[in-house]
């Protein structure tokens, strides 16, 4: 930094402490990654200060040449990454994206068929705190009680009693796959549109170690800040026919002048995500966190659905005496990072909060494989176990900055 700690020393510290507090802890937190320099470098850039509405050639302010290219590149590459058949890189987040979504094909009041926030949906999926609620009439489906799993057929009989105009799937907090096939044929048969949300899964599907939903729904939503390890922003893409609907209810529908910086992070961390590097931290992602949950089953504790298929173990922590708060600020303490997190058995008891949420994605963005699994959950076994013995949580921290040092985040 150059000039802000000249302008603005108070912010200019709190970006070093923020830059050690990442270097020195283990980021387990599913909706995080560590972006490599050169999108970072995108979000700084002179784009920032430019003011575009509209799409490419087609623009309300002039001055627009060079934000122009770099809005088509971003679409062409993620047209590229996804096959995809069209692409809109505008919305400001993941949320703004769905609700495009919805007010593109839907009416207020239409009916919406998405997964429940317990089983693993997301807020703007219908959750009663979110604007989304207020506008369609939302039921949800939940997993299965005793497995976690998506019971296909329930969704399906719950679709045909409601009869919806759209249906959701994808989660923020559901570590299986999700058969995007049977989702499509449960929306055909019901005569509704299927978004699929797969903005934690967006790099695992981009380096092709996972599924892509893209080729069965109308609709996909994602972000490019977890597995994508880009910067913020959501994307949408959509079968062409429903283009223009997706673009109007962007522009103007839901949002005005778009950042031309984040569109342009986009556009690298899509160039990105077609080198061997990328796939490879993709690849290690999806082994770290099937190692991790195998060991902290090992160790006793309840794995949602009994694994992962991605990124994500959910940990039931009432088993040792815990709730989903307790545990997270307990790791917090000693440099482990998490998030408190609802699992299915807390829908029967609104406001309990009994897992926790971790995710294998900047660990795997560090270099860190398998070995270093074990070892992490070796430290937050010990952790849990001993809540209270500060010379215990004093030892773990040390052994985590120790980890942390091996596996520097940005390297010269």
């Amino acid at each position: 930094m150059k000039h802000l700690p000249r302008v603005d020393i108070q912010i200019a510290t709190l970006i070093d402490r923020e830059a050690n507090r990442i270097e020195n802890t283990l980021d387990l937190i599913a909706a995080e990654n560590h972006s490599p320099p050169a999108v970072m470098e995108a979000l700084g850039s002179i784009f920032n200060t430019k003011t575009i509405e509209g799409y490419p050639g087609r623009r309300f302010h002039a001055g627009c040449r060079y934000a122009d290219e770099v809005e088509q590149l971003a679409i062409d590459r993620a047209r590229e990454i996804f096959q995809a058949e069209h692409v809109n890189v505008q919305p400001h987040s993941g949320t703004t994206a769905n609700l495009a979504v919805y007010f593109s094909v839907l009416k207020n009041g239409d009916r919406v068929l998405a997964m429940s926030l317990p089983s693993g949906g997301h807020l703007s999926h219908g959750h009663t705190a979110s604007i989304t609620s207020r506008c369609f009439q939302f039921e949800h489906y939940s997993v299965d009680t005793q497995t976690g799993y998506i019971d296909y057929d329930q969704v399906r009989e719950h679709a045909r009693r409601f009869r919806p105009h759209m249906i959701v799937t994808g989660a923020s907090s559901y570590p299986r796959l999700i058969d995007y096939a049977q989702m499509a044929a449960i929306a055909k048969e019901s005569g509704a549109y299927l978004l699929v949300d797969m903005a934690h899964l967006a790099g695992l599907i981009a380096a092709r170690v996972i599924p892509s939903p893209v080729s069965h729904a109308d609709f996909v939503t994602l972000t490019c800040y977890k597995t994508m390890m880009g910067g913020r922003g959501g994307v949408i893409l959509a079968k062409k026919e429903f283009g223009p609907a997706i673009d109007r209810a962007i522009f103007p529908g839901c949002q005005g002048t778009s950042a031309v910086n984040t569109i342009a992070a986009k556009a690298v961390i899509f160039k990105w995500a077609q080198s061997p590097e990328f796939k490879a931290i993709q690849a290690r992602t999806l082994h770290n966190a099937a190692t991790l949950a195998f060991e902290l089953e090992a160790k006793g504790y309840g794995i949602v659905t009994g694994g992962t298929d991605n990124h994500q173990v959910l940990v039931d922590v009432m088993t040792r005496g815990l709730d989903g708060q307790q545990a997270e600020q307990i790791l917090e303490q000693v440099g482990i990072i998490a998030n408190r997190n609802v699992i299915p058995q807390d829908a029967a008891t609104p406001g309990r909060v009994s897992g926790i949420r971790l995710g294998s994605g900047a660990v795997a963005a560090r270099n860190m494989g398998a070995e270093e699994m074990v070892k992490i959950a070796a430290l937050i076994d010990r952790t849990w176990r001993c809540p209270t013995q500060n010379d215990v949580l004093d030892q773990i921290s040390e052994q985590v900055v120790d980890l942390c040092r091996q596996f520097p985040v940005y390297q010269d």
